[in-house]
C-alpha cells in the first residue's frame, strides 16, 4: 500500500538512518540519526533527527513522529513542515535517554509538534 507521497508502506531502517532532513523551504535541517521502535506494539514511536554539534560532540536529538517526514526523491531526503527555528526549540535529547521514560518522550514530541496520536 503506498504512501500520500506514493512510496510503499515498508521501508528498512537501514534505508531510513542517516537520510537527510530538508524544511518545505527545500533547506537542509539536519539527518535521521535513529528510529525508536516500541518493543510491545511494533510500532515506530518515533524518528530521531540530529542537526547542530560538531563530530558528534554537544549534538541533542530531536524525537519527530515519523508522520512528518516526507520522502522526496529528488531531494533524496525526507521533507518535513518544520523550520530550523521550531526544530531548535523542539524538545532535544542525548541519544542515551530516548528510550527511557516509558512513552513519556514519545508524548511531549506529539504534543511539541500538535501531531494526533496514532496509538491507543
Amino acid at each position: 500500500m503506498p504512501t500520500p507521497s506514493g512510496h510503499t508502506s515498508a521501508i528498512r531502517a537501514s534505508k531510513v538512518k542517516g537520510t537527510s532532513v530538508y524544511n518545505t523551504a527545500g533547506e537542509s535541517i539536519g539527518t535521521v540519526e535513529d528510529i525508536v521502535l516500541n518493543k510491545t506494539s511494533n510500532d515506530i514511536m518515533f524518528a530521531v533527527l540530529g542537526f547542530g554539534g560538531f563530530l558528534g560532540i554537544g549534538e541533542k536529538y530531536h524525537p519527530v513522529p515519523w508522520s512528518l517526514l516526507d520522502y522526496d526523491e529528488d531531494k533524496g531526503g525526507y521533507v518535513v513542515p518544520l523550520t530550523k527555528e521550531v526544530l531548535k526549540a523542539a524538545p532535544a535529547y542525548d541519544m542515551d535517554d530516548l528510550t527511557k521514560h516509558d512513552g513519556q518522550i514519545r508524548d511531549t514530541s506529539y504534543d511539541y509538534y500538535k501531531v494526533e496520536r496514532d496509538w491507543s
